[in-house]
């Protein structure tokens, strides 16, 4: 019987914008069950910021699952 590999609970990777093209990993945050994506979202960038999170800078949460699709690609063929 082959294994399925495991799934991760959803969650998400946060990221803080440190310069203009440049984003600082802050982590990976379960998701919370039962906010809609938007709060889901905010709540993981105060979860990975201890609360410290505040407007005057930017932050990414991007899906895991996405992430890890994101990183899947083939480079060119010679």
């Amino acid at each position: 019987m082959i294994e399925k590999p495991k799934q991760s609970p959803p969650g998400f990777v946060v990221l803080r914008q440190v310069g203009d093209d440049t984003w600082e990993l802050l982590g990976e945050v379960a998701r919370k069950r039962g906010l809609p994506a938007r709060a889901a979202r905010t709540q993981a960038i105060l979860d990975a910021t201890d609360g410290e999170a505040t407007g005057a800078e930017a932050y990414a949460a991007v899906l895991r699952s996405e992430w890890r699709i994101a990183l899947d690609w083939s480079p060119p063929a010679s």
